[in-house]
């Protein structure tokens, strides 16, 4: 069984490796993983990686959300996965097991993750995009559809809202792992009542997820490390 700070994913959303490596130092042992985006691998390049696994035994998200034909998303992901993370993220539009090959033979053991949603993708944006009025109208709808093809084209795991995880984990079975960003601790919030669209981590545990991504509360608090304690305890009351 996982320990509860083992459940959770710190974003280094930040620009230099000396300021991502404070944080890993800082949080060893307080997270399962640390998530390296667009940002930080374009500046770092993968010698960051190295220098992470060298400094951690959390593992590596790997999140670039790699999205072309599938050819070039297979080989974008082996040459990722030498690198050794855990997870990396793509776009699997096409479904029709198309990663499952790539997905059982990798030589990191990296496992896929779906996207299912950007978070910055509202009804406007889907309709101007011509999504069908189905989905557009209710984005937890198409999360739904996303995950099944991400299922279907032989994803490990999705990334997805915590408020859709039990739906979602509902249609991809438990096998599949479910990683949930936009994470805000109990204690972070002033007014529960007026934040019905906030997920917590013990709500997203409940919910199914397996990991849950938290940025902003752990890296802006007096002591970070501290603030995951907080965090790791919210879960355990979950488990």
């Amino acid at each position: 069984m996982k320990a509860p700070e083992d459940y959770i994913v710190f974003p280094l959303d930040i620009p230099s490796c000396d300021q991502a490596m404070s944080y890993v130092e800082a949080l060893d042992g307080h997270v399962g993983l640390f998530k390296v985006g667009l940002e930080l691998f374009i500046a770092e390049g993968p010698d960051l990686l190295r220098e992470i696994r060298n400094r951690t035994d959390a593992g590596i998200f790997l999140d670039l959300k790699l999205h072309d034909i599938p050819a070039t998303v297979k080989r974008a992901f082996l040459a990722a996965s030498a690198y050794g993370p855990q997870f990396v993220t793509v776009h699997c539009d096409e479904g029709n097991g198309i990663l499952k090959d790539v997905a059982q033979e990798n030589p990191g053991k990296t496992r896929i993750l779906g996207v299912t949603v950007l978070t910055s993708l509202n009804r406007e944006k889907l309709e101007t995009s011509g999504y069908a009025r189905e989905y557009a109208e209710d984005v937890s709808e198409l999360v739904l559809l996303r995950a099944s093809m991400a299922k279907a084209a032989g994803c490990h795991g999705v990334v997805c809202s915590g408020l859709e995880a039990a739906r979602v984990r509902k249609e991809i079975g438990p096998e599949m792992v479910i990683v949930t960003p936009g994470i805000r601790p109990a204690w972070t919030l002033v007014d529960q009542d007026d934040q019905k669209r906030i997920v917590t981590p013990a709500d997203a545990v409940r919910n199914g997820s397996d990991y849950v991504v938290i940025g902003r509360p752990i890296r802006d608090a007096a002591s970070p490390r501290d603030a995951a304690r907080r965090v790791a305890e919210e879960i355990a009351s979950a488990l």
